[in-house]
């Protein structure tokens, strides 16, 4: 007996060694291809830093130059520092995104402008230059927007306008030439009008152009055009926005006229996607020469010498409603990137409810309102702001302070709508959730 014993501990300690030495064994092998890892990994790094300097030193951007650099830009772009942009760039880090396409139905654009060429929407059923309408919707080579008149995608801008809007919308930061409102952005180049092209029907191109932005899944449309009369085909093609959840973003004109007498379409078309703009100075006066209306117009934005972009690489002022409708759609396009699930009606009543009160506005727009692309980030709704801050004192505070009633005998609402805690950290939603709760309490003793 005892010696079975002695017999099954010799076995497990013999097993135990081979164990150990297997191991052993394994782990030597391990090292030894660690270290042979560790010398080619050793060997990678130098080869790199090689391929570096033969492309030449590398730059890393200082923050502190790249801000250095927008400050300049904006230092001579009065209309950004009146919408407080920088405020919303610097500390929101609102930018926009890739994603959200805007189409700007104007005169074209400068397809080479360093502050423009990033930021250029690319039709992926297109290929570029090769002569052929490859995804067959009746416009040739229309790889970053369609040319209405010649049918085709040369949209280089002839005239100017078209490059100077895009550039207000979408002109990217840091080249020392104009700043964006939102510099990360796809601009769908829609070309409706050629000074050299004369006996063009341009309502047509323009509803064209309508339909082409919808097609092919446009998030806002930019029109800064319009006229007197109404035309049924381009209320058509606004429905059909509408319908698709494209907001519709119009100048309010410049007839130097009362829109709601006289009306200027498509701005005063009644319909829940347009918003309609008017201009002003420097000073916050509404521009002489631009349309108004207490009952057509939604909002004020700059659009008196307004510095951008123009062919040829350069750089220039121009002045109308069509630069104040630049400056909404930008601010628009930094709503919809922060807050992807806005509806077009969310964005124009955030844009309008968020804006600076101003009594200069009174009888020119409907809610005296200035644009402020800061308070349209950051104002959500009851008292919390996106950085979380939460109104105090509430105790007494009635239970519809913080909402919005609307005119025509529509409903009253909370602002932001039913979804508003998004974007809201965690204490935010709780201490939000507190605010609700003593507000109902006070309101119900």
């Amino acid at each position: 007996m005892k010696s079975l014993k002695n017999k099954e501990v010799r076995n497990k300690k013999l097993s135990l060694s081979f164990l150990i030495l297997t191991l052993s064994t394994l782990f030597a092998g391990q090292l030894s291809q660690s270290n042979f890892e560790q010398k080619e990994f050793s060997s990678e790094i130098k080869k790199n830093t090689q391929r570096d300097t033969l492309l030449g030193p590398v730059k890393f951007s200082d923050s502190s130059e790249e801000t250095s650099i927008l400050k300049k830009e904006v230092s001579k772009m009065w209309g950004i520092q009146s919408v407080d942009a920088f405020k919303a760039w610097q500390r929101l880090k609102a930018k926009g995104n890739k994603k959200i396409i805007v189409a700007v139905i104007d005169t074209g654009i400068d397809l080479k402008h360093p502050d423009l060429i990033k930021n250029l929407w690319k039709n992926k059923g297109e290929i570029p230059g090769d002569g052929i309408d490859n995804d067959g919707n009746g416009c040739v080579d229309d790889y970053h927007g369609c040319n209405f008149i010649t049918k085709n995608g040369d949209v280089s801008d002839n005239h100017g306008h078209g490059s100077h809007i895009a550039g207000i919308i979408g002109a990217t930061h840091g080249n020392g030439g104009v700043a964006g409102v939102v510099p990360d952005v796809s601009l769908m180049i829609l070309k409706y009008y050629d000074p050299k092209a004369p006996g063009i029907n341009n309502l047509v191109n323009t509803v064209e152009a309508i339909k082409y932005a919808v097609k092919n899944k446009a998030n806002i449309i930019n029109y800064s055009g319009g006229g007197l009369e109404a035309s049924p085909a381009e209320r058509k093609a606004i429905e059909m926005a509408r319908k698709a959840g494209v907001l519709f973003v119009a100048a309010a004109g410049n007839e130097r006229s009362n829109s709601d007498i006289n009306g200027y379409y498509p701005a005063d078309y009644k319909m829940s996607n347009i918003i309609s703009v008017t201009a002003v100075d420097k000073n916050k006066y509404v521009l002489p020469s631009s349309n108004y209306g207490a009952a057509s117009v939604d909002l004020a934005a700059p659009g008196n010498k307004i510095r951008s972009t123009l062919p040829g690489g350069k750089y220039g002022i121009m002045t109308g409603t069509s630069q104040a409708t630049a400056f909404v759609t930008g601010v628009a396009a930094l709503i919809l990137a922060r807050f992807p699930d806005f509806t077009p009606q969310k964005i124009i009543k955030h844009l309008t409810q968020t804006g600076d009160l101003d009594q200069r506005l009174s009888g020119k727009t409907k809610y005296k309102k200035r644009l402020n692309t800061y308070r349209a980030l950051t104002i959500l709704d009851s008292g919390v702001s996106a950085s979380g801050i939460v109104a105090k004192n509430t105790v007494n505070i009635k239970k519809d302070a913080f909402t919005i009633k609307e005119n025509k005998g529509l409903t009253t609402e909370a602002f932001g709508g039913t979804d508003n805690s998004r974007g809201l950290s965690s204490f935010a939603k709780s201490m939000k959730e507190e605010l609700s709760k003593t507000i109902n309490t006070a309101t119900s003793r």
